[in-house]
């Protein structure tokens, strides 16, 4: 074990392949969290802080935003990529000035991100002055300045770009929002734009709401659970005990995937003498669908379904559902009579006996959930998508019912958290009047930037000045050569995070980095210990404490980052209580309770045993706040990617080892991938029809209808079952192919589960 970071980058030739697993977790899991986390924290801060994570006056995950169980919480409410995310946070290893002295500008930036990210903790404010080779120490009352000055000096506050990742606990939200509106401007794109923007705009229109209906405890009451284009084990590991709970209940698991995911298939629990000695398997049905092909599945499910109505009326339609609280069933339902089960087997890969035997589970099922996360999102369709899976549940009356509903699967442990309290450039008048009428503020009512739209204001010198707390905007972010070129337009670029990352070596003329606390760590204000609040991907509102002290008494939290630097910007004879809020986050709390929805007697709520479930009108009370003021059925026009001939259509993941932009390491152990990260999933019958041997090294471009190509080399051919014609790469290697323009209709949002590809050999 040892602390030092690399010295050195890692090389793709030491790359190796396995076979996959064909099961989860396990004795493997519990010693790599270990071993990770002694490693980056030593014994004792690893037992302080992955005792205290997740549970009752600790800190919430860093990692994925799934729910904490509201009854007894077993001693390790953690999984192995959680404990990689607290060891990343948390870690001893530190980038000091010393560090940046050694190294320019120039040379980090030829390193991969995994090698920054190792590098350790950012300790001080730095700054990279306009024709600088290297960053150099900067007060944080010169830093602010510094901000102060760009941002006044704006012919415009749209001109600035105010970015949020996930991350970012509620109170840090609602002041950053605050301020950037407070500022002038609706600009406040967040990493919600790239995931799950499709399932928030497709759930507002179709039930009123753009947030999953269902609980945790849903779970074991369910008889059917469907998950579709997700990977629990890599992504929500412990969405896997909630899924072996439900079928200890008796629930039958369907998983939809174009790849065969290990935690779906088994999955031995870790905490449990069953888990060593045996594991379960979740999936007792894997459709193995074409990528893209989820929303002919969904529209063919609807014809069998239909079909089965007419065979025994009464049985499968839930019409006393569909007709006291929905509308457009009758367009609905006229448009699946017409579709074509044939063009569905061609879309999705599966046979007409597949769609049979779902469509009678659904039919059958007393309590179906639909699960799914970024491989239904990202898609041109994938807004449609996403509204024709809950036309499958409002045609059974599966909305506001135990164990049934739908369940988007949030990736970022708060970003469900940030929209609700304002982060969004589209925020309904409702909440801008009441934070008017709080703050004596005039809010902008214009809609500001989405992500997209920031890239395309930055590249057009639109936009001059980016502010990003957390997150990695330049690896997180499509087409990559465009995006860094439009950071660098810009005449400043403000980086607030914890770790080293990409996006501080693509910068503007000027760049700031500021050094914040992280989720792990002890946040002391004139002694007193300060707690923030998130929220999972079900809705659920709780205390976080870190608990850890920091590894640098330079580092300031976010909450007062922000309220210094809107100090400095706005001046001290603005309205809002900057300092006041700096100072006692108690504070905040209390005027959250007084603008967001929901969020009344919120410090006493939060503080609740279990925290509090903000309200959800269809869950509640079968309640849809839509334009109808019903559930909408949404008729859609079948969409789906075929092969062209000699290609290939390829999704971006995430490998086992990284969670979103963070590389934890280098193996993928559950897909047998190690020590190296350009590889190319294939079909083996693929590499051979496109004339290709297993294990050749090729380069990836991406063919557009434009006549643009892009490119991104060295990638080495993995055998994999895959379905034919599809193929699968890492990002953030392979996001210089996807264009800015590639995005999903209706909440456009960055396509990257649908780039069509050629292989060329390298040269």
């Amino acid at each position: 074990m040892h602390r030092e970071a690399p010295a050195e980058d890692y090389d793709e030739s030491a790359l190796t392949v396995t076979a996959p697993k064909t099961e989860a977790a396990g004795l493997p899991a519990v010693t790599i969290a270990l071993e990770r986390a002694v490693e980056q924290m030593g014994v004792v801060r690893t037992a302080r802080a992955l005792g205290r994570l997740n549970h009752r006056h600790g800190f919430d995950c860093p990692s994925c935003a799934w729910p904490d169980p509201t009854g007894t919480r077993r001693p390790a409410e953690f999984c192995e990529n959680g404990a990689k995310a607290v060891a990343e946070e948390a870690t001893l290893r530190t980038v000091t000035p010393e560090f940046f002295a050694r190294h320019s500008v120039a040379d980090l930036a030829q390193r991969s991100g995994y090698w920054l990210g190792q590098q350790g903790r950012l300790t001080e404010p730095m700054v990279l002055r306009e024709g600088a080779t290297h960053y150099t120490p900067i007060s944080w009352d010169e830093a602010y300045r510094l901000v102060a000055g760009h941002l006044r000096g704006l012919s415009s506050p749209d001109e600035a770009v105010f970015y949020t990742s996930g991350r970012t606990a509620n109170e840090t939200a609602f002041l950053y929002q605050l301020f950037a509106r407070s500022f002038g401007t609706n600009n406040l794109p967040d990493c919600s734009n790239m995931c799950h923007e499709s399932s928030g705009t497709a759930l507002t229109s179709s039930i009123g709401i753009g947030k999953g209906s269902v609980t945790l405890d849903d779970f074991p009451a369910a008889d059917l659970i469907l998950v579709a284009g997700q990977n629990p084990g890599t992504n929500h590991p412990r969405m896997l005990t909630a899924l072996q709970h439900a079928k200890q209940h008796g629930a039958r698991v369907v998983a939809v995937n174009p790849l065969p995911e290990a935690g779906l298939l088994g999955f031995r629990d870790p905490q449990t003498v069953s888990g060593y000695t045996g594991g379960i398997r979740i999936a007792d049905d894997f459709l193995q669908i074409r990528i893209g092909g989820d929303m002919a599945l969904f529209q063919g499910l609807g014809k069998l379904l239909l079909e089965a109505e007419d065979r025994a009326p009464g049985t499968v339609v839930d019409r006393a559902f569909v007709e006291d609280h929905t509308a457009g069933f009758d367009e609905y339902a006229r448009q699946l009579r017409a579709v074509d089960l044939a063009v569905v087997g061609e879309a999705t890969g599966l046979t007409e006996r597949q769609l049979r035997d779902t469509a009678d589970l659904l039919a059958a099922s007393k309590a179906t959930i639909f699960c799914w996360a970024m491989g239904l999102t990202q898609h041109t369709h994938g807004v449609a998508t996403i509204r024709e899976a809950t036309n499958l549940l409002l045609l059974r009356g599966m909305i506001g019912k135990p164990g049934a509903g739908v369940c988007p699967v949030r990736g970022h442990s708060n970003v469900q958290g940030d929209r609700t309290m304002g982060i969004w450039e589209r925020m309904p008048e409702s909440f801008l009047a009441a934070l008017d009428r709080e703050f004596a503020i005039t809010s902008p009512r214009a809609h500001g930037l989405d992500t997209v739209e920031a890239i395309r204001a930055m590249r057009d010198g639109r936009a001059r000045v980016f502010v990003g707390m957390g997150g990695n905007f330049v690896s997180a972010t499509p087409d990559t050569a465009v995006t860094e070129a439009a950071l660098r337009r810009c005449a400043l670029t403000v980086q607030i995070s914890t770790k080293l990352n990409r996006s501080h070596v693509v910068h503007g003329r000027i760049a700031l980095i500021l050094p914040t606390l992280g989720r792990t760590d002890l946040d002391l204000r004139d002694g007193v210990k300060q707690q923030v609040s998130v929220e999972d991907s079900m809705s659920m509102v709780h205390l976080s404490t870190g608990r850890l002290t920091p590894v640098s008494e330079h580092l300031r939290s976010e909450v007062a980052i922000v309220c210094e630097l809107a100090e400095a910007v706005l001046g001290a004879g603005h309205p809002v209580p900057w300092a006041a809020f700096r100072d006692d986050y108690d504070r905040v709390r209390d005027a959250i309770a007084r603008v967001v929805p929901g969020c009344a007697d919120y410090n006493a709520k939060v503080r609740q045993r279990n925290g509090f479930q903000l309200p959800h009108p269809p869950r509640d009370s079968r309640e849809f706040r839509t334009d109808t003021g019903r559930a909408n059925f949404a008729v859609n026009h079948l969409h789906w990617l075929p092969v062209p001939p000699g290609r290939l259509i390829l999704q971006t993941l995430r490998s086992h080892d990284q969670y979103n932009t963070t590389i934890y390491g280098l193996d993928d152990r559950y897909r047998g991938v190690h020590g190296g990260r350009r590889v190319l999933l294939i079909h083996a019958e693929d590499i051979t029809a496109l004339g290709f041997t297993d294990g050749d090294t090729v380069d990836l471009v991406s063919e557009w209808t434009d006549g643009t190509e892009r490119r991104v080399e060295g990638f080495r051919l993995v055998a994999y079952p895959t379905p034919r014609g599809n193929a699968a790469a890492y990002y953030p290697e392979t996001n210089p192919l996807v264009p800015l323009d590639h995005v999903a209709a209706g909440s456009n949002t960055p396509v990257s589960k649908a780039v069509t590809i050629r292989l060329e050999r390298t040269a």
